[in-house]
């Protein structure tokens, strides 16, 4: 096994299930794109741990497996995946420690944790989207790291809090509700969302604003970026802000079907990103 079979391997997988997250991933330089691919994999395996089959201590027991995983990485391993990271991680000084904050994330999923206000769903939303930020921007580089890790960081929550907006009812069909219980009550809408489609839609509309708020503050990180990492990140987050606006012109749409974006429009969004990194 060589890295560029590692690589390629992770790369595979990422286009294969990274729908949105690979529009913007193929702007990047080949030696950027395999080392996203690579994170985008193991944190791909680390979810698919969480959203297994398994009974939940057979999904704890998964998910503590590949914490040591991290911890004792090798790049003489076997596994294609790891490899790959272990490479990548050489390269670009990845914090690893981010790869434990999505495991941390995933296990509070398996212990079915609530969340009773919007700053404990934030703090899931860092372990599990903002951590991926942190690993994306060591790969990307900069040279302000102090004003672009929060706002990468910020960034990642605001796709996290879209992509529970999107899957609201899909979540709660697997006994997952992530939305905040002092937002539901505040719009008359039962925490657990059994409830009528109204008041869910008067809850799913006030996430909204708090996503739309973190993206304002998320895009700031563009111009910290160079040309090629500013389109890859503004072709993904693009495409998030399209499907949050979506959402919020017919909130109630989330408890009907899962909201998506047309492949031409999301095409179109790379392409506009990559005209504006130019300029």
């Amino acid at each position: 096994m060589s890295t560029d079979d590692a690589y390629a391997y992770c790369e595979l997988i990422t286009r294969r299930e990274a729908k949105n997250f690979a529009y913007g991933i193929r702007l990047l330089r080949k030696p950027e794109r395999q080392a996203l691919s690579a994170v985008y994999a193991l944190a791909r395996r680390i979810d698919d741990i969480g959203d297994g089959d398994g009974t939940a201590e057979e999904k704890l027991v998964g998910l503590k497996r590949v914490r040591h995983d991290i911890e004792a990485i090798d790049p003489q391993t076997d596994d294609l995946v790891l490899a790959a990271v272990a490479d990548a991680a050489q390269r670009y000084q990845l914090p690893l420690g981010c790869f434990g904050e999505i495991i941390d994330g995933c296990e509070m999923d398996v212990n079915g944790t609530s969340y009773e206000t919007i700053d404990d769903l934030v703090g899931y939303c860092r372990n599990v989207a903002g951590s991926v930020g942190r690993l994306s921007l060591a790969i990307f580089g900069t040279d302000r790291p102090d004003e672009a890790i929060p706002l990468a960081d910020a960034l990642g929550v605001a796709l996290q809090l879209t992509n529970i907006l999107r899957d609201v009812m899909e979540d709660k069909s697997f006994g997952r509700v992530y939305l905040p219980s002092q937002d539901a009550i505040s719009v008359n809408c039962a925490p657990d969302l059994n409830c009528p489609a109204p008041d869910v839609a008067r809850l799913v509309a006030l996430e909204c604003v708090r996503a739309r708020e973190w993206f304002a503050e998320g895009m700031a990180l563009l111009p910290l970026l160079d040309a090629r990492s500013r389109a890859c990140v503004g072709a993904m987050a693009g495409i998030y802000r399209r499907l949050l606006v979506r959402i919020e012109r017919d909130p109630i749409a989330v408890m009907e079907r899962r909201v998506s974006l047309p492949t031409w429009e999301k095409a179109l969004v790379a392409v506009n990103s990559i005209a504006r990194a130019r300029g």
